[in-house]
């Protein structure tokens, strides 16, 4: 697999970024802290998402102060061309993905969670197992080394993916312990109700329920033989309320019929006066049709509108022609009125025009005005540029004239001087060691003479008795040399000074007229730049009067055609109103017609009720001749059941009712005692059934709670079992890595240290290390130094991600090695054994090598170079595309 591309827009601290990676070697070089490993975590995230970064949360990925956020990666795995691209947006305080595509060679993947699913499955890892594989991270080199035997085994262990194993032995554990748990609680549930079932099953619970249905039916037999009595005695009752009901059926149904009668005799009564009404209401309606025919004849004739007859179809042909009419005297209206206002905004236009045109002949007045000003100030300033550089001319005149009678020439101020104190220097050197020996002598002399008056020799020491003709003559002829010679070389140095008094006016003399040369060259410069200026202006100034004068004239010929369109607007105006007029009438007269239209369909619909009325009068005749029928059906039937009354009967009928109401009445008293006694029998006897069914549930439950334990002492054979084998298969995978990294440990270990001191490295099932020299000896990793322990470190970390990206078996392809910041732990004599290591990888088949280092020395290591650098001001980092220092030597060449 190789990265080809990634682009980021607003991704954390970059605002626009698009890099490109090559195959071989990419050094991503920058300071710390200007955006090297971002650059890292972008890949990660267009691969897996939110499950490649550290805060598993997309909240911190949109650059601050922005809303949306894109990633895409484009990357090349088996020879196929893939591209990814991921959307975020920033709704509230949560950021969301708003698009996810994965373009593949043959299709398109849509969604979070598909794509991170088909780049697991198209690279055989996911997120972690990617990342732990390809991702040797900033500051962890040295970790394994430093780290404990069991912080060591687990680490290795994570990067090779057993750490899952370890987790799923640990959950099994759990889960063992839980089913543990549970089956503890359901063993003691399941004594529980083991005793429950023994002591209902002592309390013959069967026995007692025979003896209570015993005394049920007994009570049972005595229930029946009373309600068959008390049913003779009801019979009884219920024949002779049958004869009162009939009596009292009768007379109410004589009482009904009498109320019948006079409601039947209301109601022809009162259909009788709605007729009457009906009548009266049809002569209203044939007068108020005349009186609108009246009116619509009135109207046709005030409408002033030539119709053959008052037919509707006429009346409407004519309103048709009219509204026709309206219709074109509305267009030709709207035709005017856009005349009106496309005129107006033309007039408008063109005085706008105009002012704007006079305002711009003033504007160019006003700065041709400012220009003729400005030409006269510069004008004066040339004069005294001019008389400014007349006397600079005589400055500098001043100033070389100095040099005329000088033993040096104009130029050779400085070094002239520089010589005559070189000179003096050596004269007062010369001066001092003379006044030394000068003052050595005159303490000899002085030391001469007391010894002289002490009678003893100066130079021996000896007295001076016996040879008086010892003396200090040659002290003081040397020390008169000495005061002469000091003389000369003072009244020397004097003179020199002179001379160097006098150099240094010329020097001063130099400098002054090369400042005056300086001034006079800026001068010229200023002159001549203002003498262009103001041929610039005068040009500038008559262009903006001849552009004034053009303006005016534009101006006044727009003013002219707006007053002619003032004119036309005026005309259009007074056919407007014409136009308004005709309609006006027009209105009036189909508001006439349409009313005369109204009114036929309003005698229309007179007519119709009137009609509808004499109907309804004649359906009320019908009515009220069926109520006559009914009326005397009614009256006969009453005569009829005021012959059936039989008196005897009646009083019979009330005699039996009393008797069986009394019979009933003592019955009921008893029957409510014999069911009281058997209801409560019969509560009982539910009792003893509920308990029964409970005994028989509490059986089943204790059939149950045993099925339970014997399947949970099951699963927790099974857990035991599965943790076994959890922690047997870790082993045994270690042991099956532990060969291959020794393995592979040991090549990478030999390409860094070839023809070195050391021999093999060993790793044992616990991933101890141990580093054999070639002299035998063994060391731990400990002991090496410091760079040697960090070159071991990645070695090591570079054999796992070998192991990981070949397999156990050798066959999965190699992602990119990504190395962050690997020399942290380095010292400058190691980095060059750093690169080795880095070649070995490559030449190993690693196709794409990716090292994110802030130290320069790498640099020469990259076939090609990427620099990061952040803007102090935005904080936003950008990429810029370097050349390894051997490339950017023979661009030079």
């Amino acid at each position: 697999m190789r990265v080809d591309r990634v682009r980021l827009l607003n991704f954390k601290c970059y605002g626009d970024a698009d890099l490109t990676l090559e195959r071989g070697v990419t050094v991503v070089h920058g300071v710390n802290g200007s955006g090297k490993s971002t650059l890292l975590e972008a890949v990660f995230f267009a691969l897996y998402g939110s499950k490649a970064l550290d805060s598993r949360t997309l909240d911190d990925v949109i650059t601050t102060g922005e809303k949306e956020a894109e990633v895409e990666l484009w990357f090349t795995h088996d020879d196929r061309k893939y591209h990814v691209e991921r959307q975020l947006k920033l709704r509230g305080d949560r950021a969301t993905t708003t698009k996810c595509v994965l373009e593949t060679p043959t299709e398109s993947i849509e969604g979070a969670r598909d794509v991170r699913r088909e780049v697991t499955e198209l690279l055989r890892m996911d997120a972690e197992a990617f990342v732990n594989c390809a991702y040797v991270r900033q500051g962890e080199v040295n970790k394994l080394i430093h780290a404990s035997p069991s912080d060591r085994q687990d680490m290795i262990d994570d990067l090779l993916q057993l750490g899952a194993l370890e987790e799923y032995r640990e959950r099994a554990s759990d889960a063992r312990l839980g089913v543990k748990s549970v089956l503890d609680g359901q063993r003691e549930v399941l004594e529980d109700v083991r005793k429950q079932v023994e002591k209902k099953e002592e309390a013959n619970l069967h026995e007692r329920l025979n003896d209570l249905e015993s005394r049920r039916a007994e009570i049972t037999e005595n229930i029946d033989h009373f309600e068959s009595q008390r049913e003779e005695a009801q019979e009884t009752l219920e024949t002779a309320e049958d004869v009162l009901e009939r009596h009292a059926e009768t007379r109410e149904e004589i009482d009904d019929l009498e109320a019948e009668v006079e409601a039947i005799r209301s109601k022809v009564e009162e259909t009788e006066r709605k007729r009457e009404d009906a009548k009266e209401r049809i002569r209203e309606l044939e007068a108020e049709r005349e009186e609108l025919a009246e009116e619509r004849a009135e109207l046709l004739e005030e409408a002033a509108v030539d119709v053959e007859d008052d037919r509707p179809e006429t009346v409407e042909s004519a309103i048709e022609g009219l509204e026709s009419r309206d219709e074109q005297l509305r267009d030709d209206l709207e035709e005017v009125k856009i005349a009106i206002q496309t005129k107006t905004d033309e007039r408008e236009r063109l005085q706008k025009a105009a002012d704007d045109l006079e305002k711009q002949a003033e504007a160019a007045r006003e700065r041709a005005d400012e220009l003729t000003e400005r030409l006269e100030e510069d004008e004066e300033a040339i004069e005294d540029r001019e008389a400014k550089l007349e006397e600079l001319e005589d400055d500098i005149e001043s100033a070389r004239a100095q040099f005329e009678d000088a033993s040096v020439g104009f130029g050779e101020a400085v070094s002239y001087l520089e010589e005559l104190e070189a000179e003096r220097d050596e004269l007062t050197d010369e001066i001092g060691d003379l006044t030394a020996d000068r003052k050595a002598l005159e303490n000899a002399i002085e030391e001469g003479k007391r010894l002289l008056e002490e009678g003893k020799c100066p130079e021996c020491g000896q007295s001076v008795e016996d040879s008086p003709h010892v003396e200090l003559e040659g002290e003081r002829e040397e020390l008169d040399e000495i005061e002469s010679k000091l003389e000369e070389l003072e009244a020397e140095r004097d003179d020199l000074d002179e001379r160097i008094e006098r150099a240094e006016t010329l020097r001063e003399a130099e400098r002054r007229a090369d400042r005056l040369e300086d001034n006079r060259d800026n001068v010229e410069q200023l002159l001549a730049e203002k003498r262009e200026t103001i041929v610039d202006r005068r040009d500038q100034r008559d262009e903006l009067r001849a552009d004034a004068e053009e303006y005016e004239n534009e101006a006044a010929e727009k003013r002219e055609d707006a007053d002619a369109l003032e004119n036309e607007i005026d005309e259009k105006r007074a056919e407007l109103g014409d136009i308004n007029s005709e309609r006006t009438e027009i209105t009036e007269t189909l508001e006439t017609l349409r009313r005369v239209l109204e009114i036929t369909d309003e005698r229309e619909e007179l007519a119709g009720e009137i009609e509808n009325r004499h109907e309804r009068r004649t359906d009320w005749q019908e009515i009220n001749d069926e109520r006559r029928d009914r009326l005397s059906d009614k009256r006969e039937r009453k005569r009829d059941l005021e012959e059936e009354f039989d008196e005897d009967r009646i009083e019979t009928a009330r005699e039996d009712r009393k008797n069986a109401e009394q019979y009933i009445e003592k019955v009921d008293a008893r029957l409510e005692e014999l069911e009281g006694n058997r209801d409560e029998i019969q509560g009982t006897i539910g009792g003893v059934e509920e308990r029964l069914e409970e005994l028989e549930r509490l059986r089943d439950r204790l059939e149950e709670l045993e099925e339970r334990c014997e399947r949970l002492e099951s699963l927790y054979d099974e857990a035991e079992t599965l943790q076994t084998t959890y922690g047997e298969l870790r082993s045994e995978l270690r042991q099956r890595n532990v060969e291959t990294l020794e393995r592979l440990l040991n090549e990478t270990f030999d390409l860094v240290y070839q023809n070195d001191s050391y021999a093999a490295i060993e790793l044992d099932g616990d991933y101890r290390l141990t580093v054999y020299q070639k002299d035998g000896e063994s060391l731990e990793p400990e002991q090496l130094s410091g760079g040697e322990r960090a070159l071991f470190n990645l070695s090591l970390r570079c054999a796992i991600y070998r192991l990981l990206a070949e397999g156990v078996e050798g066959t999965a392809p190699m992602p990119p090695l990504i190395l962050d910041e690997p020399t942290v732990f380095l010292d400058s004599g190691h980095v060059t054994q750093l690169v080795s290591l880095v070649e070995s990888m490559r030449e190993l088949g690693v196709e794409q090598i990716v090292v994110v280092s802030h130290d320069e020395e790498l640099v020469g290591a990259a076939d090609s170079l990427v620099r990061v650098e952040k803007d102090a001001t935005s904080n936003r980092s950008r990429l810029e595309r370097g050349e390894p220092p051997e490339m950017e030597l023979l661009a030079s060449d």
